[in-house]
């Protein structure tokens, strides 16, 4: 099969094959020799593919979104190289031309040199640890919600109508109240009335009424 060919609008390029335990990386461009060098993912060995990048003057870098890989290599990259390109692996296969595993970095690098690529939009690092800060609090809420309703359900099934009673079950009174519960304590009208807050609906001895357990 002939070699594929196309017009050169990048200078220098290198096209980045990211795996899990090692990175393919190919250079090529004005007044470079194709080189191909692997690397491994440790952050001691991506620095040294950017100190290699940077001796060689490259200053576009393009890499397949991969899974969560190539997110090592972009944080390592970015602010060195002033065009690092994370790219659909769908545009790269839509491209005339073989392609094999072996043949993956160059294959980038070429068509990165052509301009055949389309960099995807990465949200700046700023606004990148605001996000995943943003998600993990979202997640942790989540967390605290799901706590929360699997507690109402073994109070529920111990017949303890803490819901009925209280409009928040979240609350300073239910929270005092479960502290007790889980104290193993059998709750008194005195008991309830120590953490009673005159808000509620249900009267102290309604309130005791529903806390008694059949298990």
């Amino acid at each position: 099969m002939a070699e594929v060919t196309f017009p050169q609008l990048v200078q220098r390029a290198c096209g980045i094959d990211v795996h899990l335990k090692v990175v393919v990386a190919t250079i090529d461009g004005v007044g470079l020799e194709r080189e191909t060098r692997s690397f491994k993912t440790f952050t001691s060995s991506l620095n040294e593919l950017k100190e290699w990048l940077l001796s060689n003057g490259v200053t576009h870098v393009a890499m397949e979104s991969t899974g969560v890989y190539w997110k090592p290599v972009y944080k390592i990259l970015e602010g060195s190289i002033p065009n690092v390109w994370i790219v659909n692996a769908r545009h790269i296969k839509n491209v005339p031309g073989h392609k094999t595993d072996k043949m993956d970095s160059e294959w980038i690098c070429k068509l990165l040199l052509a301009g055949l690529l389309k960099p995807s939009y990465i949200p700046p690092k700023e606004q990148r640890q605001l996000r995943d800060l943003t998600h993990y609090r979202n997640k942790l809420i989540q967390q605290i919600a799901s706590e929360k309703n699997r507690m109402m359900r073994i109070l529920e099934d111990c017949n303890i109508k803490l819901s009925s009673v209280v409009s928040n079950t979240s609350g300073t009174t239910a929270t005092s109240l479960i502290d007790m519960l889980c104290e193993g304590k059998k709750l008194t009208l005195d008991d309830i009335k120590s953490v009673y807050h005159g808000k509620l609906s249900a009267s102290p001895g309604r309130t005791a009424g529903s806390m008694h357990r059949i298990c």
